[in-house]
């Protein structure tokens, strides 16, 4: 897929069941990218779920759909199937190529829509939800979530993925046509620059003291309890310590029951989320479940020493002991010896003036290219065959 982008615009469709004002990382990966393609020129179309509240989204060419609650996540909906719009807007105004980024019932319903259409797709792999079954309770469900989700990707002409890493292993379990597409990060939004000494107080910390955050659902999927350890032993050495959790989820009402020593900031954006990141003193991430982790490149930006396990965006851009640290996926008495060697470390401001200096590059406008690039070389013969 060298094509380059087209001198020409073309029209592209992207399909999400969830889309900000919702806050994780695959509704801010997928607006990012829409908004990218527009800036490049091209003209995007959106197909997402309405809200249940008055939607004042003006996006252009927005389509809204029917939706439902997702069970134990609030405020998030999935999209009900609706292949028949779907059809009549495509053969009105037919796209290049669709990018979808969702597997759920409005992502299927587009996919076999656009397959009768013979409109070019790709795929987005961006939530593991054969690992988040097994965090529900249900585990002898994953490998049939994973043959569900394989048989999706496979109907479409790529899948897009943000890693090497990824693009090995659903390779060599069958997925076809695996593409990589990097990730960005804004380093002008996630700077230290936005650390905030009154925002560090309101914490509840002194001079000195040590403040770990922690960006993410609160949820089962997020292996909190190994977040906790890490955080008591260090209470243990430094009783001044704060752990400032930032979002939200359904662990969060028992876990605030049981922990008065938490911070809990609730679901942030924009400069207070940017504010939360750059007056930490390290960021702690000890999730086993993300296809990437945008937020492990939102605290390297910010100039935090970060520790998470040694796969996703931590496999792809940070170093161990250069960044912080990069344990061995699962290894949780290293990830714990590693934190604490990590945050008491003589060279912990360095590590997190190096993790700012390693993501820099990282330009979102580079991200838009390339998706582009691979949506046009795939558009490509379905225009010339027309």
């Amino acid at each position: 897929m060298d094509t380059p982008t087209s001198p020409m615009p073309l029209r592209f469709e992207l399909v999400t069941e969830t889309y900000p004002p919702e806050i994780n990382g695959v509704a801010l990966t997928v607006q990012s990218l829409h908004d990218g393609l527009i800036a490049l020129g091209h003209d995007v179309g959106l197909v997402r779920p309405a809200r249940p509240a008055e939607d004042t989204d003006t996006t252009p060419a927005l389509m809204r759909v029917g939706g439902a609650p997702i069970p134990r996540y609030p405020g998030m909906r999935f999209g009900l199937p609706c292949g028949r719009r779907l059809a009549a807007r495509w053969m009105q105004h037919r796209p290049d190529a669709l990018y979808i980024a969702t597997e759920g019932p409005l992502g299927w319903s587009a996919l076999r829509a656009a397959k009768r259409l013979g409109i070019p797709v790709a795929t987005g792999f961006h939530t593991r939800f054969d690992d988040y079954v097994g965090r529900y309770g249900a585990a002898f469900l994953s490998p049939y979530v994973f043959g569900w989700l394989r048989r999706f990707h496979n109907r479409a002409d790529a899948t897009l993925v943000p890693t090497r890493e990824l693009v090995e292993q659903l390779g060599a379990q069958g997925f076809t046509k695996v593409c990589r597409l990097g990730r960005a990060v804004d380093t002008d939004r996630f700077h230290p620059r936005y650390r905030s000494d009154d925002l560090r107080a309101s914490w509840g910390l002194a001079a000195g003291d040590l403040g770990i955050v922690h960006v993410g659902r609160i949820a089962p999927e997020k292996n909190l309890p190994l977040l906790l350890r890490c955080f008591d032993a260090l209470k243990a050495e430094r009783p001044g310590a704060r752990l400032v959790l930032v979002g939200d989820g359904p662990a969060r009402a028992a876990l605030a029951a049981e922990r008065s020593d938490l911070v809990f900031a609730g679901t942030l954006r924009g400069d207070a989320l940017a504010a939360h990141f750059a007056s930490a003193d390290l960021f702690c991430f000890p999730s086993l479940s993300e296809t990437f982790g945008n937020v492990t490149l939102e605290a390297m930006a910010s100039g935090l020493p970060t520790v998470a396990f040694d796969y996703g965006a931590a496999r792809e851009h940070l170093a161990d002991g250069v960044h912080g640290a990069s344990v061995p996926f699962g290894d949780e008495a290293a990830f714990l010896e590693r934190f604490l060697q990590t945050v008491g470390s003589p060279r912990r401001a360095a590590m997190g003036a190096a993790a700012r200096s390693a993501v820099e590059g990282l330009s979102p406008e580079r991200v838009s290219r390339d998706f582009a690039d691979l949506l046009t070389a795939l558009a490509s013969p379905m225009r010339r065959a027309a």
